[in-house]
């Protein structure tokens, strides 16, 4: 939660400083590029490979081997990664315009696009080694040290970023210069923080490069498949990059805005549980129990839903005044803000989809199979290209966020399906069940939000204190009615919650 919300902060600094325009497109472009190699590397195929392995390990192996394995993945990665870093930023150029080929028609966007790729490139390698070592922490139970590390990102981001963006002009370089060198301060801040707590865990680095130890191999057996798979998503963001490029001016900073939004319900809820739900399943997957696999998976996405379909809701019913309030000042201007909240709206639909992923993809790792998210994700390219293709000259920019929600929609039937029959079944009754009583509470918490926000219609466009006080008592008021009706429905998971809760604070 922390980590997202002054990821908003971040957002907010470059909407004030910025605004949607040659810069900031510049720098959303450029960062993709090694975020592009995390997600597909690090946070994507490593981090589920390595603790699928790491956690069998620590079940069935001795200590000594399992700190080896974990040694010797570090160090090889390392080298791995660095080899790419280099690569990409002698190649930034041919790079920069194969992502953005229309940010040539501009005057300087390509050269200053390729210079922040190449300051931001080594990036790839410690937030990578970070995802790694967050592996090892949460396979040891540990899940609030590795969870607050991208909080430091973002500090290092922010406090360094925007110190260096008013310092650097002095010196003839661009403000944006110093948010891109911000973001790699923010790379080493997360690396670096989770260094204590991993030597609490006993671990002891030994200078260990094995190609050949069975583990490593295994490792990258898992990841191949993986990445390839995660290649395809990889894809559509190059893609949607490709054709945001082409939109109107400021069309890749209206997404990004937009899409930072919608990372904040991901980031709490889908990728919380996510990496909660993976070395659970990775440990019943180690002990062959696949009922706990079955239940595990119901209840991960249950939780998920009770939390995504509600934000879902909220996102469409109050995308403007929520985009007019965290945005519109300085050089965010009123249009930006139409243009980013037609965008968040669209985003908002495959909202639940996406976060559900997070939780189906680790099941196929666990099981050790990975060809069916591969499949699943490149139907979703083709589907994704499609779907572009036939809106975005109507369109515009919103093609591009009403594409995303209809793959990850689509991506999350195939999954859902295909785990289904590879598990022999798992609780389709339990969940839809679960299901109707999540719709339930969010039709009455949004027959609230849509009565509100009519009363409060002449604070969304006043100033900032009438802005900030009409959305807290809307949101609160939402959030408590939906948490009554869910509570009075009795959802099973949220009864559990509250049980435990009363018993700690009884205690």
């Amino acid at each position: 939660m922390s980590s997202r919300i002054l990821g908003l902060v971040r957002e907010q600094v470059f909407a004030g400083m910025f605004g949607a325009g040659t810069a900031y497109d510049a720098f959303v472009v450029a960062f993709r590029i090694p975020n592009l190699l995390r997600d597909l590397f690090a946070e994507g195929a490593l981090s589920a490979a390595f603790v699928t392995v790491f956690s069998d390990y620590d079940t069935n192996r001795t200590e000594h081997q399992t700190w080896q394995l974990a040694s010797n993945v570090l160090v090889f990665f390392t080298i791995a990664l660095s080899i790419i870093t280099i690569l990409g930023i002698v190649m930034a150029g041919p790079i920069v315009s194969l992502f953005a080929p229309n940010f040539a028609e501009i005057p300087g966007k390509v050269y200053l696009t390729t210079k922040l790729t190449m300051i931001m490139m080594p990036f790839l390698v410690f937030i990578s080694l970070a995802a790694v070592i967050m592996g090892i922490l949460n396979t040891k139970g540990r899940f609030f040290v590795p969870a607050m590390a991208s909080t430091f990102f973002n500090l290092g981001s922010i406090i360094g970023g925007v110190g260096l963006a008013y310092l650097l002009p002095r010196f003839g370089q661009p403000p944006i210069v110093g948010m891109a060198i911000g973001t790699l301060v923010g790379g080493i801040l997360q690396l670096g923080m989770q260094l204590p707590a991993l030597f609490k865990t006993g671990f002891t680095f030994r200078f260990h490069l094995n190609l050949a130890d069975p583990g490593l191999k295994r490792i990258l057996r898992l990841m191949i498949p993986a990445t390839i798979g995660l290649s395809a998503t990889q894809i559509n963001l190059f893609i949607n990059t490709n054709f945001a490029s082409s939109c109107a001016e400021g069309s890749v900073s209206w997404l990004q805005y937009a899409f930072r939004l919608v990372q904040l319900p991901i980031g709490v809820f889908g990728v919380a549980f996510s990496i909660a739900a993976m070395p659970v399943l990775a440990r019943h997957a180690a002990r062959k129990d696949i009922q706990g696999m079955r239940e595990t998976l119901v209840s991960s996405l249950t939780m998920v839903f009770c939390l995504t379909i509600p934000a879902t809701a909220g996102l469409i019913l109050l995308a403007e005044p929520i985009i007019r309030l965290i945005f519109e000042r300085g050089a965010f201007t009123s249009i930006d803000t139409t243009a980013t909240a037609q965008a968040l709206s669209l985003y908002a639909v495959g909202l639940f989809a996406y976060s559900a992923n997070k939780i189906l993809v680790p099941v196929f790792y666990a099981l050790d199979d990975t060809r069916y998210p591969v499949i699943a994700s490149f139907i979703a390219v083709i589907v994704n290209i499609l779907i572009i293709s036939a809106t975005i000259s109507s369109f515009q920019h919103k093609a591009i966020a009403l594409s995303m929600s209809c793959t990850m929609l689509l991506n999350f039937l195939i999954l859902s399906v295909i785990l289904f029959k590879k598990m022999k079944g798992y609780s389709i009754a339990y969940l839809l069940k679960g299901v109707f009583k999540i719709c339930t509470a969010t039709t009455c918490m949004s027959l609230l939000i849509v009565a509100a926000r009519t009363v409060f219609a002449s604070w969304f466009i006043g100033t900032l204190l009438q802005k900030a006080s009409a959305m807290l008592f809307l949101i609160t008021s939402a959030a408590l009615l939906y948490g009554i009706s869910l509570y009075f429905l009795r959802l099973p998971e949220l009864t559990e919650i509250i049980a435990k809760l009363k018993v700690k604070f009884i205690r």
